[in-house]
């Protein structure tokens, strides 16, 4: 069973009027900021997205459930799909919520969704080399089982760093969220442990930087990037002028560095484009890396002032919104599935 959108919630209980529409039509006209509409009617639930490092201006994105092992590919200049990857020599995927892109150029899918916070011991991380040609095409994917250190949890984001191609999942928790890092080298052989190394708020994606200095995270109702060093993300982070959409669900950054984009579930579902902000002052687009993988010399750090954060006006009446939307969701999970 599907949840009602949160701005369906938001809008009857927290925001008057069309508030919530004129939110995001504020963030949609940041100047110089393009996104685009995903009008394939098969993508109902996007629930994931990553930018092409090899086809300028092609996401990727894939449904949360009950769709099958297919991921899309979008052309953000007219919304429309441009190839359709099936998946095979994985099981039957369960609850995928994430999507990735490696150094090693490859494509990471995360099967980690646990609407019911540990019903499932263990999740998957599919992944297949991504396409040079789009078109619809059948791959081979290499399956991945995950266990986390201190027991099962509900995760909704999966991060791939660019410069170690490690991976990191971020878990979703009505209490308090954390990150958990992936061994040096994924094992399609045994079990993959994830360890926690930081504390998160309510994380449903995340996103690194195209130079790996920085980590974007958003939630229903917040976003913040945040400087990344040492393996782990430094500091409360900057807030991110993110756009209100129905239920928030992904974030990744365009290829250049330069764009932050943010998607939502839902037919016909908008992808609203936020100029990422210069660190102190001169370009936002960060500098290359290097061949061996350090970022260039004159690569921008710790993220800089992302704006006020339109998510942090009436905190207060905000509250009594999550309160019900948590009810809702404790009411309406799903049920788990063989």
């Amino acid at each position: 069973m599907r949840l009602l959108p949160l701005t369906a919630v938001i809008a009857l209980v927290v925001l008057p009027g069309s508030a919530a529409a004129a939110a995001e039509t504020s963030a949609s006209a940041t100047p110089g900021a393009s996104g685009f509409t995903i009008t394939d009617p098969r993508i109902k639930e996007s629930s994931g997205l990553a930018a092409s490092r090899i086809h300028p201006g092609v996401y990727w994105t894939h449904n949360d459930s009950d769709d099958g092992p297919y991921v899309y590919a979008v052309d953000s200049a007219t919304g429309r799909t441009v190839a359709r990857v099936t998946l095979t020599g994985i099981g039957t995927p369960r609850d995928v919520e994430a999507i990735s892109v490696g150094p090693d150029g490859q494509l990471y899918v995360g099967d980690i969704g646990d609407n019911l916070n540990g019903t499932w011991d263990h999740v998957w991380i599919y992944r297949f080399p991504e396409p040079k040609q789009l078109a619809d095409v059948t791959v081979k994917a290499e399956q991945f089982t995950v266990k986390y250190a201190d027991g099962a949890r509900n995760a909704e984001a999966l991060m791939v760093h660019p410069v170690t191609g490690r991976v990191y999942i971020a878990s979703k928790s009505e209490d308090k969220g954390g990150l958990y890092e992936g061994p040096e080298k994924l094992s399609a052989a045994g079990t993959n442990v994830f360890r926690r190394v930081a504390d998160l708020p309510w994380v449903t994606d995340g996103a690194f930087s195209p130079d790996g200095g920085r980590l974007t995270l958003r939630g229903y109702f917040f976003a913040k990037t945040y400087p990344w060093k040492d393996g782990k993300p430094q500091g409360e982070g900057e807030r991110v002028d993110a756009p209100w959409q129905g239920q928030a669900e992904s974030v990744t950054y365009s290829a250049d560095g330069s764009t932050l984009l943010f998607g939502s579930e839902g037919e016909s579902s908008r992808v609203v484009a936020v100029p990422v902000k210069p660190a102190s002052g001169g370009s936002a687009t960060p500098a290359p890396a290097k061949p061996g993988g350090a970022p260039a010399a004159g690569a921008p750090g710790p993220a800089g002032e992302q704006g006020g954060g339109g998510f942090t006006k009436g905190a207060a009446v905000l509250a009594v919104g999550t309160a019900l939307v948590l009810g809702a969701k404790r009411l309406l999970r799903r049920k788990p599935r063989d």
